[in-house]
C-alpha cells in the first residue's frame, strides 16, 4: 500500500487535533462557557481577570470566554454534521441500493423523488423546514439529514447497477442467496468506496449549514454556543471587537477545508 502524502498527514493530523479539543471539551475548557459577567465584556485576547483567570481568546458582550464557547461549539457542529450524515447516508444508501437492485417502477418513482427533492436548493429546503417545525437540535438533525440524502441515492444507484452485472451477484443468485443477503454481503461492501468520499464531502457541508442556520437563528439556540450562532452575535462589534468574529470564522473555515481536502485526497486514492 502507497504512503500516505505528507500534506494529508497534515490535514488528517490538524482535523484530529480539532476533533478531539471538541470532544474533550467539558475538560479542557478554561472557564464555563455560558457564564456571564458583564464587567467583563468585550475583553480583547490575553486579557485576565483577578478572580476568573486569563481569557486567552478573550470575552463576548456578555463576558463569556471565547475560547470556551468556541470548544463547545465546535462540539455541537460537529455531533449536528456526524448524525445527520448518518440520518442522510442511511436513507440515501437504502432507496440507491433498491431502486438499483429492483429497477423498473422502483427505480423510476425513487429516482424522479430524488429529481424533486434536488430541484429545491438544499439550503433553502433547510430554511423553510426549520422555520415550519422550529429550531432544536434533533430537528436539525433531522431536517439536515432528510434534505442531503439524495446524493448518497444517486451514487448507490449507479454503483449498485454496475455491481449488480458481475457475475458473482449472478452465481449467488443462482446459489439460493436472497434479496437481502446479496445487497448486504455483496454490494454494499463494494460500493463503500464512492459513498466514503460523498459522505467525506457532506460532512463538511453539514458543518457549513448547521453554521448557516444557527447564523439565522435557526439552529443551536442561545444560550447553548455554536459557531454560527457565535458569529451572528459578534457582527454587531466588528469594528470594537474582531475577535468574535475572526476566531470562530477562522476555525469554521480550518475544519471544512481541510474535510474537503481530505475528500479530495481520499477520491484519487480510492480510484
Amino acid at each position: 500500500m502507497k504512503r500516505l502524502p505528507l500534506s494529508v498527514i497534515v490535514l488528517l493530523a490538524v482535523l484530529t487535533l480539532v476533533l478531539a479539543a471538541a470532544a474533550l471539551a467539558p475538560w479542557i475548557a478554561p472557564h464555563d462557557p455560558l457564564r456571564q459577567s458583564l464587567l467583563l465584556r468585550l475583553r480583547p485576547p490575553g486579557s485576565a481577570d483577578v478572580r476568573r483567570g486569563l481569557f486567552v481568546l478573550g470575552t463576548d458582550d456578555l463576558g463569556r470566554d471565547l475560547l470556551s464557547r468556541i470548544l463547545f461549539g465546535a462540539r455541537a457542529s460537529f455531533a449536528v454534521a456526524v448524525l445527520s450524515v448518518a440520518v442522510s447516508l442511511s436513507v440515501g444508501v437504502t432507496l440507491g441500493l433498491l431502486a438499483g437492485w429492483f429497477r423498473s417502477w422502483t427505480a423510476m418513482v425513487i429516482m424522479r423523488l430524488v429529481d424533486t427533492v434536488l430541484s429545491v436548493p438544499a439550503i433553502l429546503l433547510a430554511v423553510l423546514t426549520v422555520a415550519v417545525i422550529g429550531p432544536g437540535f434533533l430537528d436539525l438533525v433531522l431536517v439536515l439529514g432528510l434534505t442531503r440524502w439524495p446524493r448518497y441515492t444517486r451514487v448507490a444507484y449507479a454503483a449498485t447497477l454496475q455491481v449488480a452485472a458481475m457475475p458473482y451477484i449472478q452465481a449467488s443468485q443462482m446459489a439460493g442467496a436472497g434479496t437481502g443477503r446479496i445487497l448486504r454481503r455483496h454490494i454494499l461492501p463494494n460500493i463503500a468506496g464512492p459513498l466514503t468520499v460523498v459522505a467525506t464531502g457532506e460532512f463538511g457541508l453539514m458543518i457549513l449549514f448547521e453554521a448557516g442556520l444557527s447564523f439565522l437563528g435557526l439552529g443551536i439556540q442561545p444560550p447553548a454556543p455554536s459557531w454560527g450562532s457565535i458569529l451572528s452575535a459578534g457582527r454587531q462589534y466588528v469594528e470594537r471587537a474582531w475577535w468574535l468574529t475572526v476566531f470562530p470564522g477562522i476555525g469554521l473555515f480550518a475544519v471544512v477545508v481541510c474535510v474537503n481536502l481530505l475528500g479530495d485526497a481520499l477520491r484519487d486514492r480510492l480510484d
